[in-house]
Order: structure tokens, then C-alpha cells, then sequence
């Protein structure tokens, strides 16, 4: 799955919680209270999870950002490559 993809999931997720924590503030029934504490719990949880992702997102792509940019030409050397055995292996696929 893709990380971006996931990290806007979660905050949407988090964002349609906190509107269903509002829309249910009036309920004063102790299951509803028992409710909304543990998906405050939760929220909290997944906040902290989005975050945590978010800089390791963040960090991967600065150190790859800092390996091309002190090895330039190898890591044209191994897109080319990776390029060429994609292209490689969508024709054997095709051809099948």
C-alpha cells in the first residue's frame, strides 16, 4: 500500500472520529461515555502512528535524497538498470 495514501486514510479516519465523538456528546448513557473514551484512546493512538509515520517517510526519503546526491552517477547506473530489466521482463510477459 502506498504510504502516502495511508497516511491521508488515517487522518481522514481520525478526522470522521472526532466528528462522531461531537455528533454523539449529548448521549450520557454510560455505554455511550465508555464508548467515547476508548475512541478517544484510540484517536490518540492513531495520531500518533500517523506522525510516526510521517517522519519515517520523511527521513527515508532524505536519505535517499542525500545518497543520490553524493553518488549521482551510480544511482543513474542502477535506474537504468532497474529500468531495463522492467522493460526487459514486461516484454517477456507480453510475448507469452
Amino acid at each position: 500500500m502506498n504510504t502516502t495514501r495511508l497516511v491521508a486514510d488515517l487522518k481522514r479516519l481520525t478526522r470522521d472520529a472526532e466528528d462522531l465523538l461531537e455528533a454523539t456528546a449529548g448521549d450520557v448513557t454510560d455505554q455511550a461515555k465508555e464508548i467515547r473514551a476508548r475512541l478517544r484512546k484510540a484517536l490518540g493512538a492513531a495520531r500518533d502512528s500517523c506522525e510516526e509515520l510521517q517522519d519515517k517517510v520523511r527521513d527515508g526519503a532524505k536519505a535517499a535524497d542525500t545518497v543520490i546526491r553524493d553518488h549521482p552517477y551510480q544511482s543513474i547506473g542502477v535506474a537504468f538498470g532497474v529500468g531495463l530489466l522492467i522493460g526487459v521482463l514486461a516484454l517477456r510477459q507480453r510475448g507469452e
